[in-house]
């Protein structure tokens, strides 16, 4: 549990005593010093959460004792005490990052009041702190499960890549192999760490939209713009975009992203200034690239701009050596979230996991894992609560082309998304 810890620097030993008494009451540990010296060693020693400082010193001035104290310890917050009526001193603290100043000779109350805010100041800082190492846990590299030597490949890319310059990056995959992960650990990994990831999905915003997401627009640009609205690049900068589904976006759009990627500069929509962006552009898309310039639908030159650095992660049957260790990494997950205690996995379940096709890849078998966590009883995983088309034997999907979509369509004679539209429509999706 963290005890909450006040310095209370001053060269008067009755002030000292004062605050000490004061502030223990309010369950607060104290920590006295009684000059800048002393004081700056305890701060650096013992990172309190609130500093009391006294303006005047004998052996430094509570300005420049300011000043250190923001560069060595920017995480305590400093309240700083005057006998002064010099709001000038006042003013010039509060500019050097002190959050708020009392007078002296003060006021119990107001000592308590002015303590009481900081502290709720202090507490709101570290939930911050900790939000944002659980945020960098939870997308960072350690999520990223397999040991299959692709996937040990991936890992050592992500290293490379995060320690390097590296702004434009394309990742591709079917669904469900776990794009967005990649690109998340992608960022978290980087010195972008602390600056925004922003993602969207081009196939999802319609058409006659996407630019105002992307770009903003400017007060009275279109019918609907009633005010100013900075988009995805502007309030990103100094972090990552994330543009999924890239295959899908409009020439148009290709056109102007084009500009983007290569100048790093762009107009809101109704806008004539430049708008200059420092960003790191991760695409990732689950199409053939190559085939949509073929087809005339997506830019050469984009795609190979955005080739500059690629990642392909393989689908889940071409890395059956993930399987397992995925599925102990998903029953731990979902035995926390759902308070159960599913310890093992019954060989025959086993079994039926290593040879299904996973057509849905890793995402396909998170859910098989939740529904069985959830509708399971037991310490063991058993073949139960799997879905139907896991275990009829001598299921036709399982054999037909290995899920190769492509190639089941070609043999069947209609298009991959009719193909889709069936195999969601009978539960094979």
């Amino acid at each position: 549990m963290h005890v909450e810890r006040i310095v209370v620097i001053d060269d008067e030993a009755a002030t000292r005593r004062l605050m000490e008494q004061t502030l223990k009451k309010q369950g607060y540990e104290v920590l006295l010093a009684s000059n800048g010296d002393e004081g700056l060693r305890i701060v650096m020693e013992e990172s309190p959460d609130v500093t009391l400082l006294d303006i005047q010193l004998p052996d430094t001035n509570g300005i420049e004792l300011l000043q250190k104290i923001r560069e060595l310890n920017s995480d305590t917050v400093v309240i700083m005490a005057t006998a002064t009526d010099d709001l000038k001193v006042a003013v010039k603290a509060m500019k050097l990052g002190a959050y708020d100043y009392i007078n002296k000779p003060f006021h119990i109350d107001d000592l308590i009041l002015t303590v009481n805010k900081a502290m709720d100041t202090a507490r709101l800082r570290r939930e911050v702190v900790s939000l944002k190492e659980e945020r960098n846990r939870n997308a960072g590299i350690e999520e990223i499960i397999g040991v299959s030597s692709h996937i040990q490949g991936i890992l050592s890319m992500i290293k490379k890549i995060s320690e390097s310059e590296a702004t434009t990056i394309l990742i591709q995959g079917e669904t469900g192999t776990g794009k967005e992960l990649i690109a998340k650990a992608l960022h978290y990994e980087s010195s972008r760490r602390d600056r925004p990831f922003m993602g969207i999905n081009c196939s999802a915003v319609p058409e006659n939209l996407l630019e105002s997401e992307l770009m903003g627009h400017e007060k009275g640009a279109f019918t609907d713009a009633k005010s100013l609205r900075k988009g995805l690049f502007e309030t990103a900068d100094g972090g990552t975009v994330f543009l999924d589904e890239i295959g899908d976006m409009p020439l148009q759009m290709q056109t102007k992203l084009l500009r983007i990627l290569g100048e790093r500069s762009f107009r809101r929509v109704g806008g004539t200034k430049d708008i200059n962006v420092d960003l790191t552009v991760i695409s990732a898309t689950n199409k053939d690239l190559s085939k949509g310039v073929e087809d005339g639908i997506f830019r050469k030159d984009l795609y190979y701009r955005l080739q500059v650095i690629p990642i392909y992660i393989k689908p889940l049957r071409e890395r059956r050596d993930d399987i397992l260790p995925l599925t102990k990494h998903f029953i731990n997950y979902f035995n926390k979230k759902f308070r159960k205690c599913v310890k093992s996995i019954s060989p025959e379940t086993e079994k039926l996991l290593l040879e299904y096709a996973w057509p849905g890849n890793v995402r396909e078998l998170r859910n098989v894992i939740e529904r069985v966590i959830l509708l399971g009883d037991g310490d063991v995983l058993t073949t139960e609560p799997l879905p139907a088309e896991m275990t009829h034997k001598g299921s036709e999907g399982n054999g037909m082309t290995s899920y190769n979509q492509t190639k089941a369509a070609k043999k069947l004679g209609i298009g991959v998304d009719a193909l889709r539209y069936r195999m969601k429509k009978y539960g094979f999706l």
